[in-house]
């Protein structure tokens, strides 16, 4: 389980925008909403409203189009928004292990061949999407060259950038070299309206490859101090627009009640110490839970309450992918032990049970139904009309 904290801020007098929707497709929604892949402008309104109305988007990590489309599946049943993540590791995934790696080619192949089948097949689903990549530390940020490579590639060529936000994970580095490398990728993705979002804090546990399960307990908490330099110093940069996620004890992975041990009135503190400095909006800070297995329905809530506007989800909805593809391999157990044979018939054959789709199919089912559940905690079900 992971819980960090956002903050969203537009600066600078150039408007960060993207391709308009003309006429007002969703009730709830700003007109600037649409259904497929929200950026820029839109990206931006889209998480004012959630704050304003209380709920949360769930944020999935994915590794492949089979758990992308039980995203945007779960999203069309639940009648709200998704934000479909991907990671350096689940982008080599999708381009293939087999396939070479050096200076991370498919690491960036594979998120933007993901991120392409999204925007080929969201609008056929009716909701808008979210198109982000998950943690990046300072090792990393080849990767995320490449990533802002593609997208000013595509923003030459779509006025909008392939993805709709990407996060940087610096939180291991002193907080002054932290931000000042932020500061430096803020400043290319808002050429591009790019949204970004930085760490401040460590999160404990380990996830895809950021293995944190050793480190000082006391480097779990964020200051509010923290987050108003952050603050003051990537809105120096003209037309940024970007989120902080700051650490409250949180810690990746799922763990019995009692081992963690989360301070989510820190939320509510951040909230305050930051409207005494800026005046105007009391909450004017977004919030997220960052990767949110196993948290109680009344922590969510509460941190909604204080402007939590997106929760990470990632073991939850890999346990429920496995849990489609266990059951079926248990009901159909006996169907599956060789291409010819089974307790009807010995001579009859069994493509129709081993046919990759149809387990594939049982995990994408199992998956949407957790990510339903999880809209329901997060009260964002029926946000679009």
């Amino acid at each position: 389980m992971k819980l960090l904290l956002i903050v969203s801020l537009i600066s600078g007098g150039a408007a960060f925008s993207a391709p308009a929707t003309t006429a007002k497709t969703y009730a709830k929604l700003p007109a600037s909403v649409g259904p497929g892949v929200v950026t820029g402008r839109a990206l931006v309104d889209l998480l004012d409203h959630a704050k304003d109305a209380g709920f949360a988007i769930p944020g999935v990590n994915i590794v492949g189009t089979n758990s992308i489309n039980s995203c945007m599946e779960a999203a069309k049943r639940y009648g709200g928004p998704i934000m479909v993540t991907f990671s350096k590791g689940g982008g080599q995934f999708i381009a293939g292990k087999g396939a070479n790696n050096d200076n991370d080619a498919a690491s960036i192949a594979g998120c933007v061949a993901g991120a392409k089948h999204v925007r080929e097949v969201a609008e056929l689903y009716g909701v808008p999407v979210i198109l982000h990549t998950d943690h990046c530390q300072k090792a990393w940020l080849p990767w995320m060259d490449g990533l802002l490579d593609a997208n000013e590639k595509y923003f030459a060529q779509h006025g909008e950038p392939l993805f709709s936000s990407h996060m940087l994970d610096l939180s291991e580095e002193p907080l002054e070299e932290n931000i000042g490398i932020c500061k430096q990728y803020m400043e290319r993705m808002a050429k591009i309206n790019i949204l970004l979002e930085f760490e401040l804090g460590v999160t404990g546990g380990e996830e895809d490859g950021v293995d944190n399960t050793d480190i000082d307990s006391s480097r779990l908490y964020t200051q509010p101090e923290e987050v108003m330099y952050a603050y003051e110093q990537l809105s120096q940069v003209p037309n940024a627009a970007f989120t902080c996620a700051a650490s409250f004890g949180n810690v990746h992975g799922v763990y019995a009640p009692g081992n963690v041990d989360l301070q989510p009135v820190i939320l509510h503190n951040t909230q305050k110490f930051m409207q005494e400095k800026l005046g105007g909006d009391d909450k004017p800070m977004k919030f997220v839970f960052h990767g949110g297995s196993g948290s109680s329905v009344e922590d969510i809530r509460y941190a909604i309450k204080a402007g939590v506007i997106k929760m990470n989800i990632d073991t939850d909805t890999q346990w429920g992918f496995w849990d489609g593809i266990r059951e079926y391999e248990a009901e159909n157990h006996d169907y599956l032990q060789g291409q010819i044979g089974n307790p009807k018939d010995a001579t009859k054959p069994n493509k129709a049970f081993y046919d990759p789709r149809k387990c594939l199919r049982a995990g994408e089912e199992k998956m949407a139904d957790r990510l339903v559940k999880a809209a329901e905690d997060l009260l964002c079900t029926n946000v679009l009309n």
